[in-house]
């Protein structure tokens, strides 16, 4: 069956940096893109990253553009996040998507009929 698993969140100080790790499993096709969304407690649902498996191009929000990286590893079927200076806004459970219908900039959350579990990322001022 398919899954993604992430891995990685926990507690950091601002300015701290941390990494995030998808792993999909099961799918028949690859997916036509992968993304990371965040959610905050009483905030709406934000896309934070996407990437095409197919040629690696990405597109990020203004929130975390020149601050996180997405990249892909199609050999261990991973995504991941890379998180620089990070602030306490980012503080939310980031999720793992990935979609097989449609993929555009900005993102829609209905696209993705995909997503992981759910990793906690607290940054503390």
């Amino acid at each position: 069956r398919v899954q993604l698993v992430e891995s990685g969140g926990g507690s950091v100080q601002a300015g701290g940096s941390l990494g995030l790790s998808c792993a999909r499993s099961g799918f028949a096709i690859r997916p036509d893109c992968m993304a990371w969304f965040r959610q905050a407690p009483g905030k709406e649902r934000e896309g934070v990253a996407l990437i095409y498996p197919v040629g690696g191009s990405t597109d990020y929000a203004d929130s975390v553009k020149g601050r996180f990286t997405i990249s892909q590893d199609n050999a261990k079927n991973t995504v991941n996040l890379q998180m620089n200076s990070l602030k306490p806004e980012d503080t939310a459970m980031y999720y793992c998507a990935a979609s097989t219908r449609v993929c555009a900039w900005p993102m829609r959350g209905d696209w993705f009929s995909y997503w992981g579990q759910g990793t906690q990322v607290t940054v503390s001022s």
